[in-house]
Parts: C-alpha cells; sequence; structure tokens
C-alpha cells in the first residue's frame, strides 16, 4: 500500500462541524480571518474555499440566506456579479493564472456541498493543474497553505 503522507490534515480531521450555514457570516468581522472572508461589499463577500481544488479558490456569496438566484434583487444581483469579477481580478494580479472556471452548482443533484445558500466559485486554472494525482488516486495537491494564500490575497481585496 502507497502512503502519502498530509499531516496539515490533522487539523481538518480534528476539527468540530460547523455550526449553522458556513455562508451566514454574521457582521463580526473579528472572525473574517478564521472564516477565511477576504471582502465584504453591499450586499455580498467573498470568501476562500476551505476545501480548495486549487490555490486561491474563492467564492462569492450574497449576505442573504437563499438558495435561489430568483429571490435576490437587482441591487442584490449586481452587487454579486462585482464580488465575482474582483476575485478574479484579484486572482490575476497575485497568482497569473491561465484560466478560471467561474460558475455555481444548485442543488445537492448539482453538486452543491452547501445547496441552501448559493455561491459562486471563482476557480484560477493553469496548464497541468490537475496532474496524474487526481485522475489516478483522487488527491489533489495544493502547494500553498489556506492561512498563507489569505494573508497574500488580502491585501489585494483591500486595494
Amino acid at each position: 500500500m502507497e502512503r502519502l503522507w498530509a499531516p496539515w490534515r490533522v487539523e481538518y480531521i480534528l476539527q468540530k462541524p460547523p455550526e449553522g450555514c458556513v455562508f451566514c457570516i454574521g457582521d463580526d468581522r473579528a472572525e473574517d480571518a478564521e472564516r477565511l472572508v477576504l471582502y465584504r461589499g453591499k450586499h455580498s463577500f467573498a470568501i476562500m474555499n476551505r476545501y480548495p481544488y486549487v490555490n486561491g479558490h474563492l467564492m462569492a456569496a450574497p449576505y442573504r440566506h437563499t438558495a435561489e438566484p430568483e429571490e435576490l434583487s437587482t441591487e442584490e444581483h449586481c452587487d454579486l456579479w462585482e464580488t465575482v469579477v474582483l476575485c478574479r481580478s484579484v486572482l490575476r494580479d497575485s497568482l497569473s493564472p491561465q484560466g478560471y472556471n467561474i460558475g455555481m452548482n444548485l442543488g445537492k443533484t448539482a453538486g452543491a456541498g452547501v445547496a441552501d445558500h448559493l455561491h459562486i466559485h471563482v476557480v484560477p486554472r493553469w496548464h497541468g493543474d490537475t496532474s496524474f494525482m487526481s485522475v489516478i488516486d483522487d488527491v489533489r495537491v495544493i502547494p500553498e497553505s489556506l492561512a498563507a494564500m489569505y494573508d497574500r490575497l488580502l491585501p489585494l481585496f483591500r486595494r
């Protein structure tokens, strides 16, 4: 049997599941670093994906708890899309990706990990970023820690 040592994963294994909705972030900005919130707009925010496909995997979500895009007001839609565009700009300036996947999974059947609070994934991509590890062993290689990536991206969201 082959072993892939990943001692940093013990933090994930030992943590308690979050209570409530992970996208209902509230107003306490003191928790932003712990929750990986990078940006707060008027109606939406940007947050890092705690379980990323690749480094820099971000998500934009409305503050309002809803699973239905139709329930957002025009102002909420515009602010959410502006947050997506900001995420892409920050990723472009910090990581120089060669492409992006931007999209939503609406409903569990469509692959939504959190189906009751809509969110838009902004995933930077590079040629060869899937490598053989994902194909052969269903393993992703994430070369930079979440904390280091947060520290790298946060100043760009504040500019």
